[in-house]
């Protein structure tokens, strides 16, 4: 529990000069620095834990107030970590490692050092871990930034993504309207050739009408001769088909000068010669789509 409250949970190290918010969180104060460094002073931020927010002061994260006991804790962590520091070495059981080889990268104890690595450069190893402990920060700090950085473009990308498919999905209704346009023109094509096939069936339909009727009028008066003439010969007398047959035979003269035949119905040859459909296979009758890499410089994308 105690390594728990002398833990910086930025850095996930000892405190180092534990400044305490508001809320009674408490931080290193180079990771409040590093943390808040596009803030400043007067700005109102939140808790990296809680999320609380409270204002920076004046002059800066250092403004804070000191976290007296968690230091405390630290002191007495600090204190106890100096008296069981020793560790045994391994070759030697009654020796304690005191000495770090930086040659060979290991700690050992004065007889390893004497025997394998008196002329390798060595340091106590309090000191070298003091140097490494600073690196490890250094390390976890960058790293921190970095995760910072990374959640800030999380969202950042997420509404490029949101405006990329906006887009999208406006390219495609330009697409269909302009589709709908062209439809709208064959369509209109295609409605007045109907049309002019209408046209013509009903001018052929007109001229078709007026032979027939000209061949019933002729067949009602030639039927009407006929049939007068008939009764005249089976049921006239004599003075009877003398009075008519003058008028009779000059009428037949008309009926048979009159070539009723002459006027003939003549449909017209209504053909379609199609458009040349294969050909606008190769034609860009809609347009097209293009696409631009918007990326910034130093910028890469996975593939």
């Amino acid at each position: 529990m105690t390594t728990d409250l002398t833990t910086c949970s930025i850095c996930l190290e000892m405190f180092d000069n534990p400044k305490s918010l508001p809320c009674l969180h408490a931080f290193c104060l180079k990771c409040l620095e590093g943390y808040f460094n596009d803030k400043h002073p007067g700005d109102e931020v939140p808790c990296p834990l809680c999320k609380r927010e409270f204002q920076i002061p004046p002059d800066g994260p250092g403004g804070l107030q000191h976290h007296f006991i968690v230091q405390r804790l630290v002191d007495v962590r600090k204190a106890s970590i100096e008296e069981t520091v020793g560790v045994w070495c391994n070759k030697h059981k009654d020796e304690r490692v005191k000495l770090y080889c930086c040659d060979c990268d290991e700690n050992t104890c004065v007889v390893c050092y004497a025997v394998n690595h008196k002329h390798h450069e060595s340091a106590e190893i309090p000191t070298v871990a003091r140097t490494f402990s600073q690196q490890i920060r250094s390390d976890v700090q960058q790293v921190w930034s970095l995760i910072h950085d990374v959640k800030e473009n999380i969202p950042i990308n997420k509404e490029k993504r949101n405006e990329f498919l906006r887009q999208a999905d406006r390219v495609k209704s330009e697409i269909t309207a302009v589709g709908n346009q062209i439809k709208e023109i064959v369509d209109n094509q295609v409605a007045m050739q109907l049309n002019e096939v209408e046209m013509i069936k009903s001018e052929d339909e007109q001229e078709a009408e007026t032979v027939e009727e000209h061949y019933q009028l002729a067949l009602v008066e030639m039927e009407s001769f006929h049939r007068y003439s008939h009764e005249l010969l089976d049921k006239g007398r004599p003075s009877d088909i003398t009075g008519a047959a003058s008028e009779l035979h000059k009428r037949a003269t008309e009926l048979l000068d009159n070539d009723v035949t002459s006027v003939q119905y003549c449909p017209r040859h209504v053909t379609f010669t199609p458009a040349d459909v294969t050909q606008l296979k190769h034609l860009n009758l809609i347009g097209e789509v293009n696409v631009e890499d918007e990326t910034q410089p130093g910028t890469s994308y996975f593939t």
